[in-house]
């Protein structure tokens, strides 16, 4: 990344206004080097990704319903077993 340049004006303070325009500057070219090297994905690595995401969303439905429902149950049954709740 490139050093920020700031001049220092007459009473030897650096020169703000200057400095922000070269860090904006820098970090805008930055961006743009960044960007040139973003790919765009193919339609098949979309389909792809998109459907382990919905599977993996339904596995991890279907484990979190198991676990909700076994704790729900013992909890019922420790509830019943200690005269609370029928």
């Amino acid at each position: 990344m490139a050093k920020a340049a700031a001049l220092p004006n007459e009473v030897g303070e650096p020169n703000r206004a200057a400095g922000l325009l070269t860090r904006t500057t820098d970090f805008l070219k930055d961006v743009r080097s960044e960007m040139r090297k973003v790919v765009t994905p193919s339609r098949a690595e979309v389909q792809s990704t998109t459907a382990i995401v919905i599977v993996t969303v339904f596995a991890f439905a279907g484990f979190f319903y198991a676990v909700d429902t076994v704790l729900g149950q013992a909890l019922q049954h420790l509830l019943h077993w200690l005269g609370g709740a029928q």
